[in-house]
């Protein structure tokens, strides 16, 4: 068997932790400690965070979406397929590494997504982008940490927590769609979804997309 090289670290900002790039033949992983924090063959539920939302606002003729993680680019790449050539997608991103890692290493899975003219590339907190855009998305998907429960950053509870979910709620347009990605169950997820004005359904996609691999969740959550 191929043994994994490390092929990179990147220190998480607002943290002491690196993230550590490895390669074993063509397969990627992003590891934090001993967690798999992604896998370049597990795609199914990052990618179905894309779909998923997209159907929702499928009638929007012009749609803004705000994808908060660019990992290994599997849901951007699902949000570019099926939004149409009007879309405007932003992507957040803190750790700079990670992007350089899509334009480097990780070119080949990432194709040309970064470069469609329908994207834009910010390396900030997805928290800070989401304040300075009141009603400004039709989409907001969160791909950040393991879910609901930081795990890479003590700082990412506040995004899931009931102010960070308001400020969430108050950058989406009405009828807007919030889609949040969790490597497992948060039963109480779905309540504080809910208190912050939502209407919230929860979403059990398994990690391959092809009924196998890991069972992971994404809410889905419609500004009411």
């Amino acid at each position: 068997m191929i043994p994994w090289e490390k092929i990179d670290t990147a220190r998480i900002p607002g943290t002491t932790d690196e993230l550590r790039l490895m390669r074993r033949g063509k397969e990627f992983s992003i590891k934090l400690g001993t967690n798999e924090l992604m896998n370049s063959r597990l795609s199914g539920s990052e990618a179905a965070l894309a779909t998923l939302a997209a159907k929702r606002i499928e009638k929007v003729a012009a749609p803004k979406v705000l994808i908060g993680g660019l990992g290994m680019g599997f849901t951007l790449r699902a949000a570019l397929a099926v939004l149409g050539a009007k879309a405007r997608i932003t992507v957040s991103e803190l750790v700079p590494e990670v992007v350089a890692w899509a334009k480097g290493p990780m070119a080949e899975i990432h194709g040309d997504s970064l470069s469609d003219p329908r994207v834009r590339i910010e390396e900030v907190d997805v928290a800070a982008v989401i304040d300075r855009h009141p009603a400004g998305f039709d989409a907001i998907l969160l791909d950040v940490d393991n879910g609901p429960e930081g795990l890479t950053r003590k700082a990412n509870d506040a995004l899931y927590g009931p102010a960070g979910l308001r400020a969430a709620h108050d950058a989406l347009r009405p009828h807007g769609v919030l889609a949040v990605w969790s490597s497992g169950p948060h039963p109480n997820f779905t309540k504080r979804l809910r208190s912050a004005g939502f209407d919230a359904s929860e979403v059990a996609v398994r990690a391959t997309g092809r009924g196998g691999g890991s069972r992971h969740v994404i809410w889905i959550a419609t500004r009411s």
